[in-house]
């Protein structure tokens, strides 16, 4: 737990004025403490809750589905690469964001950190980019719903509403929904990945011990995007691992949502590193073990892959039910599907809950209607979440277009507003650094120290740039009117909301020596003494409740 007597004491000699410096040269933010009591989040989400809620966010449309187009694209090899390489960057964004959680776990996100520690005007960016992230999100796992839905019957419309009325029953009861939900997916996860090797290793019908066979024949290990366009094979090769990279980049975007579940989280000094230091198995075992997996039973010429370009829609939804069908096994195929349609069902609950408090910790700031900032009894910000659920009107565009060009164009529109966001975290992380050194402040001291920086952040921060910058390359090949507008238009949206906040306040970037590390830090600390002590007025706990509540 943060000292915060010795916190004020070892930066009161360097900042003594800070914040009325602040005030008179537009760096100060009238409102850093928490909302009122009326107003606030429950803390009710426990540790097992908010690291099964990060991988029931994290882990779906982009693994479960979106891996047949990139294994179309980038062969088995460029798969498995693209998918580690954004793995990397992506945990380097998780121990950022929790080095400044675990210190100041607020309930206004990481666009409160944004707003803190560099500049209120990238706050309001980040924080309106992320809400536009999750308006999109939230459809497009519906609409995926309706793709898996479709390899059974196109009679059954795809917009489903019953993650509304889940989101409505209070943080307790959605946390304990989604702690089970995220416990199927994990348990199919890891049944997919052994079903998997299973069957590469010939345990299927037509007793074919598959191997490596797929990254020879008949294709090789890397595919040839574009060939026909750019008539070079090494350069097709290139593009191809290349455009894996904005497969990769949907399916991790999510995994920082943690961040966000910090405002109802109980203890969350001590559960948000749990979470975090999860994460990199979550990404090695799940995400790079099943793209490993996916590239060795499915061959990248598959006719039957769900690739999202592609104007058909009756495809299989996932590369696993691709996989059961080549090697003769069918009834299997509808276990699978039922259990990928839990999986986008689990994805857009969670996103839903995260978009309405995306929502809230902007009214929270000022920056949205205060209107969004009511809850009910049961703490749950009810007008953001109606507001929410109306974007999700938006999956009835594949009335008129298919659900496969749906796909790709939520995909192109959420892949850039997360890259975004992860950039932004990355920028408050580096500046907070920059304030505890000009301060004074050892990061020793904090209650999480992310490993691997500066670096870490560094790399992650220019890396996320370049693939931002070119994930659209393809779209010029030739030129598609609409893949290049959701490819791009999150960036300039961007720039017109931290331009446009930036000019009408006058804000100005707040220098390192003039961060304001100590407002909120001892109402968040005497919360966690109250919890603390709830705990132990309960009594000594046994060895099962240790374990049920570590998972």
């Amino acid at each position: 737990m943060v000292d915060v007597e010795k916190v004020e004491k070892d930066i009161r000699d360097t900042s003594a004025s800070s914040i009325a410096s602040n005030q008179n040269n537009g760096y100060y933010e009238e409102d850093l403490h928490e909302p009122p009591p009326e107003s606030t989040l429950h803390r009710g989400l426990k540790a097992r809750q908010i690291s099964m809620i990060a991988l029931g966010g994290a882990v779906g449309t982009g693994l479960i589905i979106g891996s047949g187009t990139a294994l179309r694209r980038g062969g088995p090899l460029g798969l498995l690469l693209g998918y580690s390489f954004v793995g990397i960057i992506c945990y380097m964004v998780m121990i950022a964001l929790g080095e400044m959680a675990a210190y100041l776990p607020h309930k206004k996100g990481f666009s409160g950190y944004a707003t803190r520690f560099v500049d209120p005007a990238l706050g309001f960016a980040l924080g309106y980019n992320y809400l536009m992230k999750y308006l999109i999100v939230t459809p497009n796992n519906i609409n995926a719903a309706g793709v898996v839905v479709q390899y059974w019957t196109r009679a059954v419309h795809t917009a489903i509403w019953m993650i509304f009325v889940v989101n409505m029953l209070g943080v307790r009861v959605f946390g304990e929904l989604e702690f089970w939900f995220s416990s199927i997916k994990v348990i199919s996860l890891i049944g997919l990945l052994l079903m998997g090797i299973i069957i590469d290793l010939g345990g299927n019908p037509q007793h074919d011990r598959i191997g490596f066979r797929y990254w020879q024949h008949p294709d090789g290990p890397m595919g040839h995007y574009l060939l026909s366009q750019v008539h070079n094979e090494h350069l097709s090769i290139f593009l191809g691992f290349w455009a894996t990279l904005t497969n990769a980049l949907f399916a991790f975007i999510g995994t920082e949502l943690i961040g966000v579940t910090v405002g109802e989280a109980e203890n969350p000094r001590r559960n948000i590193p749990i979470a975090i230091r999860r994460t990199f198995w979550r990404i090695l075992v799940f995400y790079v073990g099943g793209v490993f997996v996916i590239g060795l039973i499915v061959p990248s010429t598959a006719n039957d892959l769900f690739v999202a370009t592609s104007a058909k829609t009756g495809a299989a939804a996932s590369p696993f039910v691709v996989a059961t069908t080549l090697v003769g096994i069918r009834v299997l195929n509808h276990v699978i599907n039922a259990a990928i349609l839990i999986f986008v069902m689990s994805a857009a609950n969670s996103d839903l809950y995260i978009g309405s408090r995306t929502l809230y910790a902007l009214a929270a700031e000022g920056k949205a209607p205060k209107i969004f900032t009511r809850v009910n009894r049961l703490g749950v910000p009810y007008v953001a979440s109606v507001f929410c659920t109306m974007f999700c009107g938006l999956v009835f565009l594949n009335v008129s277009s298919s659900s496969a060009k749906v796909f790709t164009w939520f995909v192109n529109l959420v892949s850039t507003f997360g890259a975004i966001t992860w950039i932004c975290i990355c920028i408050a992380h580096l500046a907070f650094m920059k304030a505890l050194k000009a301060q004074g402040m050892s990061r020793d001291k904090l209650p999480y120290k992310a490993p691997f920086q500066p670096f870490g952040s560094w790399f992650a921060l220019v890396a996320t740039c370049i693939i931002t910058i070119f994930k659209g390359y393809d779209t010029f090949m030739p030129f598609k009117t609409d893949t290049f507008i959701t490819s791009y238009i999150g960036i300039p949206v961007f720039i017109v909301f931290y331009v446009g906040y930036k000019l009408y306040y006058r804000t100005k970037q707040i220098p390192p020596e003039h961060v304001d590390l100590v407002t909120g830090l001892e109402s968040i600390n005497e919360e966690e003494e109250r919890f603390v002590a709830a705990q132990a007025a309960l009594g000594p706990r046994t060895r099962l409740q240790r374990i049920w509540d570590s998972l």
